[in-house]
């Protein structure tokens, strides 16, 4: 194969992923005229989603150029494409902009108190373009500095990554925590805790590791990444994958134990009413296919030197992080039993759709290998 026989491929995935999400977006535009706080509801979830894919993706970079190693150079052009749809990701904010009114999503906090001014519509839109020019300012100034390297520019790039980075990643951090603070655990004002910024700085990176795996696996197949991405690249993104999902599993669990201990009326009845009923059902599901199927798959070595299995267990990943979303939100809404609605659906594939066309063409846009990285001569001599 030739990296041409790739493109008439990538084309096709972009025209479907476009049709998929303009069609699912104008049954979204429907379903939102008819039961407004419904759209709302689901639209949240399904588009967190894609925003932990972009946001992962960009600490992930960050990551790779703080640190090195030579399982970032495979995938780092994957990273840089997800990055560059967070503009788009603003855009699709507007909705939940406008829904932060509505009462029976976001309730409202009255009183003197420092949450009811937290909470406040003129500091909340004040944090969320704080938020997005900061993942927009980062993503664009190391997508910058990558395709300045492109053109051989002689300067000390290593180190220039390595700047941006440690700020960026530091930034991302407490970007992603006051994010979630503000539109998960703001649903519930009464529930509290302190490492649930933490999950938070976690889920984004397990998922956006779990979309590179998979796009990966795709492009191993057609060159320049064809010979360059080996067994041994997929079996370090797979032992980096199960290093996030210790990571998740452990953050979470230290959130339950911590809130199980203190047993305040405050903090206890989020789990009360997550670890009850129906509800304990989901709970469970997670915690098998979020963590101990994939922890136990992991641990394998054929499995993650196998790039379809390793994709596998990716996909199912991708597919648990939209579950525990799920578990996050809907009860705050439904406390009783879970409460399924078409446009639970409808809302992720018309983000997804538009989110994926737009990666598609992202991915496009600059060649598949970084040129000209003073460390990536090593890369191709180690596959």
């Amino acid at each position: 194969m030739n990296e041409d026989t790739l493109k008439p491929g990538l084309d096709r995935a972009q025209r479907w992923f476009l049709i998929v999400g303009v069609v699912a977006s104008v049954a979204c535009v429907f379903g939102a005229f008819t039961n407004w706080t419904g759209f709302l509801r689901a639209y949240l979830i399904g588009y967190l989603f894609w925003l932990l894919v972009a946001l992962g993706s960009l600490a992930i970079l960050f990551l790779h150029h703080m640190v090195g190693g030579r399982w970032g150079f495979v995938i780092r052009r994957t990273l840089e494409a997800s990055t560059r749809t967070i503009p788009l990701l603003a855009l699709l904010f507007i909705p939940l902009l406008i829904g932060h009114a509505d009462p029976h999503v976001y309730p409202v906090v009255t009183g003197s108190t420092f949450k009811a001014f937290y909470l406040s519509p003129p500091f909340y839109f004040t944090r969320v373009i704080i938020y997005f020019a900061c993942w927009i300012g980062f993503a664009y100034f190391v997508n910058r500095l990558s395709a300045q390297q492109d053109l051989g520019a002689n300067k000390d790039w290593v180190r220039t990554f390595n700047n941006l980075s440690a700020v960026g990643m530091l930034v991302y951090c407490a970007t992603i925590s006051w994010a979630s603070f503000d539109w998960v655990m703001s649903l519930e004002p009464k529930f509290f805790s302190t490492i649930f910024g933490m999950i938070f700085i976690i889920m984004p990176v397990l998922a956006g590791m779990s979309f590179t795996i998979i796009v990966s696996m795709v492009l191993a197949k057609h060159k320049p990444l064809e010979g360059v991405i080996t067994p041994k690249n997929f079996n370090d993104l797979g032992n980096i994958l199960l290093t996030f999902v210790m990571l998740w599993a452990y953050m979470s669990f230290s959130q339950f134990l911590i809130i199980w201990a203190g047993n305040l009326q405050d903090e206890n009845f989020w789990y009360t009413v997550r670890g009850t009923g129906n509800w304990m059902w989901v709970a469970l599901f997670i915690i098998l296919f979020h963590f101990a199927v994939p922890f136990l798959l992991l641990l394998n070595r054929p499995v993650k030197r196998h790039m379809r299995a390793l994709a596998f267990v990716g996909g199912g990943l991708l597919v648990m992080t939209w579950f525990d979303l799920y578990w996050f939100i809907m009860p705050a809404f439904y406390p009783l039993a879970p409460h399924l609605d078409w446009m639970d659906i409808a809302a992720p594939l018309g983000v997804g759709g538009l989110w994926l066309a737009f990666f598609v063409r992202q991915l496009k846009a600059r060649p598949r290998l970084p040129l000209h990285d003073p460390r990536f001569e090593g890369v191709v001599q180690h596959g």
